[in-house]
């Protein structure tokens, strides 16, 4: 958990104003007659999920990549020119210049924080200082050209590459912050919070929030119900501490915070560990002593930069860095298996009349609900979306290309398609479908820490298939082993470890014939 003081980190499935509008009526009962006490004064044009935003906030590394394409291009067409005789000729002396004159101008951009774009930032500075780090490339290139050669050397070449640099680079910069800015307006990237406590640090931050417009609170929890008004400043008081656990919102939400007295300790710490089941950021709302601090407390909480370049591997780098890997495999894998995806689509319609693909609703990134497809497996009147029974050995329900094609994983290869619109990622948690039930009681009450598995994408194969636990969850046992191999490959993923799983989730899914898939 942290405070505000010391935040710095942040389908089309969307939620529009009227739909929320009415989830809020929907959740209690309103108290006027036009019921708008209920709809609260933070009504965004169009609602983005968590992972909407958050896609947004990573386009900050396709913007470096678009720099460093650019600078290349523009190096390597420099060094072309000043090479009749063709690059691998030329001496090293003569290409070294330009070459590190590019390397400093893409490291100064990233030292200097030019990709963050924050909230507020001056746009002719930031130009300026865009147009300075192409110029200072430039000088740097002309003082090893005259430290590296032994005559009187040529700047024009260098002027010429430092020019072109510059005004490539100013172009580039001053899209990317038109771009930033139309997200900004649209709200792309301005955080989504919601409040437990109807106390007066609520009221307080609402009130601030409202003047600033740079915080979206989308409503109030309280777990002492009987004692909290139907509103705070307008805002709606929506349900108690365990109503926000399962509330349709909680995709919606970047930040809980919690508007509590810290003094109140046991009842801080008792609601931090029942919130820490959930996905979203819990954060602990430390009320300022006067006007500036409050201020400055609310520029934190409020700052949405895009992700940063600097320093170690965050979380956001990690992001970006499985979303090309899924780009880039799962395009390569969607070609190269085209034929056999035919081949059991054929199939499919030749065994049993119906439709080829099985669409179900199931949970994604931060409780999430994404439309999963599959190859239909079972009978078409026998399908269930809400996998309320579980397939079973010699379920009848499941059709001859079915137990193939579910014994093979044939039938998950349309996840593809999930992977590549970015609902899915080719390795992670399984999707498991909403209200899944084991036994009789959704598999969701079983684990505390089972909401855990959505603070990553769900993945088409993933640390617990390939240790065994996939399929059907019959008993309490194997909902916690699941939930358990799950935490553990949040915890530790990495490229390499992605990599190894699909390497070996082939041979370890064909050569287990007794699990039921």
């Amino acid at each position: 958990m942290t405070t505000a003081f010391d935040l710095t980190r942040g389908a089309d499935a969307r939620l529009d104003a009227s739909a929320l509008q009415a989830l809020a009526a929907r959740t209690l009962k309103t108290t006027g007659a036009d019921g708008k006490s209920r709809r609260g004064p933070f009504r965004p044009e169009v609602w983005l999920n968590t992972r909407q935003r958050h896609a947004s906030r990573l386009a900050v590394h396709w913007f470096r990549t678009a720099d460093v394409a650019i600078v290349g291009a523009i190096t390597t067409a420099a060094l072309v020119l000043s090479s009749p005789g063709g690059l691998m000729a030329s001496p090293l002396g003569d290409l070294l210049p330009l070459a590190i004159g590019a390397l400093f101008v893409l490291g100064a951009l990233r030292s200097l924080s030019l990709y963050r774009f924050e909230r507020g930032q001056r746009l002719p500075l930031h130009l300026a200082a865009v147009t300075g780090v192409a110029v200072a490339g430039g000088l740097t290139a002309m003082l090893l050209e005259t430290m590296l050669s032994s005559g009187r050397p040529d700047a024009s070449l260098t002027i010429l590459w430092t020019a072109f640099v510059a005004v490539a680079l100013y172009g580039s910069h001053l899209a990317w912050s038109i771009t930033v800015a139309q997200w900004r307006a649209k709200g792309a990237l301005t955080p989504n919070i919601v409040l437990v406590g109807a106390t007066r640090h609520a009221e307080r931050l609402i009130r601030d929030a409202l003047q600033r417009r740079d915080i979206n609170v989308l409503g109030v929890f309280d777990d002492r119900l009987a004692r909290s008004p139907d509103s705070v400043a307008g805002v709606p008081v929506l349900g108690d501490a365990e109503a926000l656990m399962t509330h349709r919102m909680t995709p919606y939400v970047d930040k809980i915070v919690l508007a509590l007295d810290p003094k109140a300790e046991a009842r801080v710490r008792e609601l931090t560990a029942r919130l820490s089941t959930l996905p979203n950021e819990v954060t602990l709302l430390v009320d300022p002593v006067d006007a500036s601090e409050r201020g400055a407390a609310l520029d934190r909480l409020a700052r949405a930069p895009l992700a940063s370049l600097d320093g170690p591997v965050d979380d956001d780098r990690r992001a970006f860095n499985k979303r090309i890997q899924d780009l880039v495999i799962g395009t390569v894998a969607l070609v190269l298996l085209s034929p056999v995806i035919a081949l059991t689509a054929l199939a499919i319609r030749l065994d049993s009349p119906g439709p080829i693909f099985f669409r179900q609703r199931r949970h994604g990134f931060n409780h999430e609900e994404i439309v999963v497809w599959k190859f239909r497996s079972m009978r078409h009147e026998a399908a269930d979306a809400t996998a309320s029974r579980q397939v079973t050995a010699d379920d009848d329900r499941v059709t001859r290309v079915g137990r193939f094609i579910r014994k093979t994983s044939l039938d998950e290869l349309p996840q593809l398609f999930n992977v590549l619109r970015g609902e899915m990622s080719l390795v992670g948690p399984r999707p498991h479908a909403i209200g899944m039930k084991t036994g009789q009681v959704e598999s969701a009450r079983l684990v505390a820490e089972y909401a855990h598995r959505h603070r990553m994408k769900p993945g088409m194969t993933g640390w617990a298939a390939i240790k065994g636990s996939r399929g059907p969850l019959h008993t309490a046992a194997e909902v916690r082993t699941r939930v358990r191999l799950d935490i553990e490959y949040i915890e530790r993923q990495s490229l390499w470890l992605d990599l190894w799983i699909m390497l070996v989730t082939v041979p370890v899914l064909l050569g287990d014939r007794a699990a039921q898939r």
